[in-house]
This record gives C-alpha cells, sequence and structure tokens, in this order.
C-alpha cells in the first residue's frame, strides 16, 4: 500500500514533467534530469521545515495563513529554495547550453518538489476516495502551479543570460512567480470549493509559459557554456 501511495504522489509530477520535457528541442540526458528532480524534493523538505520555523518564530504574522501577506511569504520561502539550489548547480554545467535549458531545469526541480508535496498528503489523508480526489485536484492545481512558476523563473534566468543581466533578470522572475504562487493560494482561500478560479489562473499563466518557450526556442543558436 505505501510503495502504491508513494507512487500516486508521484505520478502527477511525472505526467506534467513529462508533457514539458517536449518543449525541449535538445533533451537533456537523464544523469542531468533525474539529480535535479531529487534536489526539488529536498528543497521541498527544506521549504517546509523554513516555514514552520517561520510560524513558531513568527507566530502573529505567519500563524494566520488566510491574508495575502504571510501566503506571499510562504510562496517566496518555495520559489526561492526551488530557485538557488538549481542555479548553483547547473549555472557552470556543460550540458546548460541553450537558454531553454534554464526553464526545461526549473521545471524539473518544481516536479520534484510538488511530488514530495503530493506524498506527503497521500499518507496523510486515510480515506481513499479523498486520497484520489485531492490528487486529481493537485494534478491540476498545485502541482501545475509549481512548474508554471518556475518556468517563469526559468524563462527569465534564460533571458538575463542572454541580456548579460542574470541577477537583476532572475530577480525579477522570482518576484513574478513568488506573486502567481501567491494569488492561486490565496484565491483558493477565497474562493473556497470554487476551483474554476484558481484554474483560471493557472490556464492564463500557462499561455505566458508556452510563449516563453517559443521565444526561447528561437534563441537556440545562443550557446553559454
Amino acid at each position: 500500500m505505501n510503495v502504491l501511495l508513494i507512487f500516486l504522489g508521484l505520478l502527477p509530477s511525472f505526467i506534467w514533467l513529462g508533457f514539458f520535457l517536449q518543449e525541449d528541442i535538445h533533451p537533456e540526458p537523464k544523469r542531468t534530469i533525474f539529480p535535479l528532480f531529487l534536489v526539488g524534493m529536498f528543497s521541498a523538505l527544506l521549504a517546509a521545515g523554513i516555514q514552520y520555523l517561520l510560524q513558531l518564530e513568527f507566530p502573529d504574522n505567519f500563524a494566520n495563513l488566510k491574508t495575502f501577506g504571510p501566503i506571499f511569504g510562504f510562496a517566496a520561502v518555495e520559489e526561492i529554495l526551488k530557485f538557488f539550489p538549481v542555479f548553483l548547480i547547473m549555472r557552470k554545467s556543460k550540458f546548460f547550453d541553450e537558454p531553454i535549458d534554464a526553464m526545461i531545469y526549473m521545471i524539473t526541480a518544481a516536479s520534484g518538489m510538488a511530488a514530495i508535496e503530493n506524498i506527503g498528503i497521500m499518507f496523510g489523508n486515510q480515506i481513499l476516495d479523498e486520497r484520489i480526489g485531492l490528487l486529481v485536484f493537485r494534478f491540476l492545481g498545485a502541482t501545475l502551479l509549481h512548474v508554471l512558476s518556475s518556468g517563469l523563473v526559468g524563462y527569465y534566468w534564460a533571458k538575463g543570460i542572454i541580456k548579460k543581466k542574470v541577477f537583476i533578470f532572475s530577480v525579477f522572475g522570482l518576484i513574478l512567480a513568488t506573486a502567481l504562487h501567491a494569488i492561486f493560494n490565496y484565491s483558493i482561500i477565497v474562493f473556497s470549493g470554487i476551483f474554476i478560479y484558481p484554474i483560471i489562473i493557472l490556464i492564463f499563466a500557462a499561455f505566458f509559459i508556452f510563449n516563453d518557450f517559443e521565444i526561447l526556442k528561437k534563441n537556440d543558436n545562443i550557446k553559454i557554456n
């Protein structure tokens, strides 16, 4: 049963990752993709730890996750911890040779983070029907959110490389990704039980992410390392 729950928790991430990997004109080797997926999983655990400490240290600010400020703060923790490990590991890698790779690497790490969250939810609920329902919702919601927000960061990282202003563009990308993440989470609270609005937010974001892929595909002649 435990193996089944782990597989179910991984499944949404594998589906979205496989889908977005097809956007890469020159696919990355599995020995690059798999470690970054694991990095994302570790980042999820680290993010959970930091968020827990924030709630302990600043209970007046972070104990109530029904207001936008704390939601934005928690989203920032996750977006930063998805980005910096990938940036530090891959920025000098020989496999990082095209701008579009930045989006692929970020989406891979995001899939890993979402996988850990999904596995946690699978084990945290004892009713099978509720587990499946939550999994479907997270496939269309939180898992896709992680992928899209990190894809956004990856795009601005790539744009920063092209413009030779990596720091400025990466910070801007992190701010946009955090805002997307926070707005999605806040919408779930505000429109409790009405899932169409969070889904509309993701559809809107997905439109831009696919457009970002197309923009970077036109720059595949730019070599990085």
